[in-house]
């Protein structure tokens, strides 16, 4: 294990988020779009806490999909900068906490926090975790000249470089194609 189950799960939430936008997407459309889109999202990732479900929370987490996208490409040094202000903004205060069927794991905002300054909050404590490790360049972009989605390399030698086997599959067919043309 890389990181703990929590930071995984978090990071995992903050790529799923960001790659809700056309670039990223597999509709090729702006999947957070409406606030069922945002809940559907939630639950699917078991997002726990206070949730509006009202325009203003949908423009809220939309801006702070920008700044994950953003926070995601920085090299370390500055990734640091960008966590630190995101728990200072936030005044950030970890702490354990078990819920639901989940056993402990750290929450450093109240569960009746805005939706948007939670999940910025999560991934800043997932990125603390991963800058401590100095384990970055696992934090990618995938490598199909066609796609623009974030993921997380949890492969034991950090060797993956598409973020599907759809990707995957895609480029080396078109690799195929270009060596036997």
């Amino acid at each position: 294990m890389i990181f703990t189950n929590d930071t995984e799960a978090s990071l995992g939430f903050a790529a799923a988020l960001a790659d809700t936008v056309p670039e990223a997407s597999d509709s090729g459309d702006d999947e957070l779009s409406t606030p069922a889109q945002l809940t559907a999202l939630l639950d699917a990732w078991r997002f726990s806490g206070r949730r509006d479900g009202d325009d203003r929370e949908l423009a809220e987490v939309r801006s702070a999909r920008t700044r994950l996208r953003a926070l995601w490409l920085l090299d370390r040094d500055d990734a640091v900068d960008v966590v630190n202000e995101l728990l200072e903004d936030a005044r950030a205060l970890p702490r354990l906490v078990r819920h639901d069927d989940l056993d402990w794991h750290i929450h450093a905002t109240a569960q009746d926090a805005p939706l948007a300054r939670r999940l910025l909050v999560e991934a800043a404590m997932a990125f603390v975790d991963v800058i401590r490790a100095d384990e970055m360049e696992r934090l990618r972009v995938c490598d199909a000249d066609d796609c623009e989605s974030l993921y997380v390399d949890m492969s034991k030698n950090a060797s993956r470089r598409f973020c599907s086997t759809r990707c995957g599959n895609r480029m080396a067919v078109r690799a195929y194609r270009a060596r036997t043309a």
